[in-house]
């Protein structure tokens, strides 16, 4: 391959634009700060362009240093990469499994939606979380084995993924014990004088809690609205008010979070699913993972 520039100097550059001056850098080279200066200066005239500029006691990026920088943090971030994808390559074979999860779903929930594949042999588990309809383009692109939902994707002819249930959990309602009492008491009218979090509207048993409260004729106290069901919880266990979970995570929620179930949400549960690219699941640990919850 011929460049007009060599990688040494660009390597040389890039340890000073991290370390914010050439003393530095020349520190952590083990090199006199006249060499140091030197390839870089050799650098910039390779390319043509003013890549530092005097800052203080130290250097900052030109524009153009800038868009060399981020270049040389791809180029060596994947060097230090090397060593681990040799790793991989010459070791035992790992099976990668790539999953969305979608944002709102329970992370407890998640762990044990998961625990059929969590002893694999070998495996090699990358987990995103994001927005559902993100999670589904990524899934349709095959950059996502399988995506994790509290819903079914949409029927969309442009779309083709698959849908296949992991089953329901009925929702209850859980308290930190400093509101336990109080929220037992005349429960489930008492969510009307109680403060109350719930999840936002991005949730799909957003609605399903809703319509709950309006056959019951309750005005709920909600003092708090999360997105993120974690923070939600977190917040619950704080003392800011009571909250509703799955009661598949129960004996987890309970331990981890030490809060205490008041009562049931009758009637009101929370969906889970995999949703895949295939109709017809060919990868060993989705199919697993559909198996295993059933």
């Amino acid at each position: 391959m011929n460049t007009s520039f060599s990688y040494r100097h660009l390597y040389y550059f890039w340890v000073v634009a991290k370390e914010g001056g050439m003393t530095r850098a020349a520190d952590r080279l083990d090199m006199a700060v006249q060499t140091v200066s030197t390839q870089v200066r050799e650098l910039e005239r390779s390319l043509g362009y003013a890549l530092l500029k005097p800052s203080g006691r130290g250097v900052t990026l030109t524009d153009a240093g800038v868009a060399a920088m981020r270049q040389a943090e791809q180029i060596f971030q994947l060097g230090e990469q090397l060593p681990d994808v040799l790793r991989d390559a010459v070791g035992p074979h790992a099976v990668r499994l790539a999953v969305g999860i979608s944002e709102g779903l329970s992370k407890l929930a998640v762990r044990r939606l998961m625990q059929p594949v969590m002893a694999s042999p070998n495996l090699r588990l990358i987990c995103d979380e994001d927005e559902f309809d993100d999670l589904l383009g990524d899934l349709a692109l095959h950059r996502l084995d399988v995506v994790l939902a509290d819903r079914a994707a949409p029927n969309n002819p442009n779309l083709k993924v698959y849908s296949h249930s992991l089953g329901v959990s009925r929702l209850a309602w859980y308290a930190p014990p400093s509101l336990a009492a109080a929220a037992r008491k005349g429960f489930p009218q008492s969510l009307a004088k109680v403060p109350v979090l719930l999840p936002t509207a991005h949730a799909a048993v957003r609605v399903r809690i809703d319509q709950w409260f309006d056959r019951m004729g309750i005005k709920p106290h909600v003092v708090g609205e999360f997105e993120d069901s974690a923070l939600l919880k977190t917040f619950g266990a704080a003392g800011m008010g009571v909250f509703l979970a799955a009661e598949l995570v129960h004996d987890d929620l309970t331990t981890r979070y030490n809060v205490r179930r008041v009562g049931t949400c009758d009637g009101v549960e929370e969906h889970f699913y995999a949703i895949a690219a295939q109709k017809k699941i060919v990868h060993p640990l989705v199919q697993k993972l559909l198996t295993g919850t059933h």
